[in-house]
């Protein structure tokens, strides 16, 4: 005799998850008793089944929704992951935020480019050594500001303190004579010096002058981007190369300045050529190395 299994009552009295008959048989206005244990099975998992709104409620459906426990999605409180999920999808666009706040930081703000005038301004009122208070005239820079020789000294003396610009004296009129024998004229040139200030009795210039105008020489330079830079004198070629090695050492070799790689020839300053008549050979040797860089960088 073949025994038949026992099966409990109450797996024979459950509705499946879905079954068309029951819904079938409903009659308008009933309520779906599959859908209703659907609900309750879910509420007890703690899963609340969200239901469409009608765009149009009339009295008594609001009043059914007031009553309601089931909360309303046009009300319902954003969650803490709904938040962090739109914090972290704003996170991703980092440069728009950015660009956003830049724009309103800088829409009201002037940024003035820098001009060698802006410079020169700055110069005319420096007290960041000694030098400024025994000064008459702060010596800038004279020439053209598109040059491509670039010509750069030491500290002014007596004559250019007077007049408030480089190379005026003897010394200048030497430095005259020797760019007209490079076929140039001065005007074509720009000049500068390490120091803005007159040293007392025209002394060798000190460390921390040197420190304090350095910063100015180096802005006159990136304006004005020479093709090439003729450092007259050791403290000339020591601030500009950054070494302590003697000046017979610096002559003769073509070095490099700056960020732009700006070709550097080191000769002697004119004053000591008008003490020293017999270096003028070697000076004139330093220009012609320099005029044959120039032509090389004009190819």
């Amino acid at each position: 005799m073949r025994l038949r299994p026992v099966v409990p009552a109450s797996i024979h009295s459950r509705v499946p998850l879905f079954d068309p008959t029951p819904a079938l048989l409903m009659k308008p206005g009933d309520s779906d008793p599959v859908q209703s244990l659907n609900d309750a099975r879910l509420a007890a998992m703690g899963i609340v089944r969200w239901k469409t709104r009608r765009s149009v409620v009339d009295a008594d459906t609001s009043v059914e929704l007031a009553a309601s426990n089931e909360p309303s999605i046009s009300h319902r409180p954003a969650s803490s992951e709904s938040h962090q999920t739109a914090t972290a999808d704003d996170s991703m666009h980092p440069s728009i935020q950015e660009d956003t706040q830049s724009e309103d930081i800088t829409s009201d703000e002037v940024i003035t480019p820098e001009t060698l005038e802006i410079i020169e301004s700055e110069v005319s009122v420096c007290q960041k050594c000694t030098l400024a208070s025994g000064r008459i005239h702060t010596v800038f820079g004279s020439g053209n500001p598109k040059a491509q020789w670039m010509i750069i000294g030491e500290a002014p003396g007596a004559a250019e303190d007077a007049q408030g610009k480089p190379f005026v004296g003897r010394a200048g009129q030497l430095l005259t004579a020797m760019i007209e024998s490079l076929d140039m004229s001065r005007d074509a040139v720009y000049i500068a010096n390490v120091l803005k200030c007159r040293p007392p009795n025209n002394r060798d210039p000190l460390g921390d002058e040197v420190a304090s105008c350095s910063p100015y020489l180096v802005r006159q330079i990136r304006l004005i981007r020479p093709a090439i830079i003729l450092a007259l004198g050791r403290f000339a070629a020591q601030a500009l190369l950054q070494t302590q090695q003697p000046i017979s050492r610096l002559r003769g070799s073509v070095h490099r300045y700056g960020e732009f790689d700006t070709p550097l020839v080191v000769s002697y300053h004119p004053a000591y050529l008008l003490r020293s008549p017999l270096e003028k050979r070697k000076a004139w040797e330093d220009l012609k190395l320099a005029r044959r860089i120039m032509s090389d960088v004009v190819e």
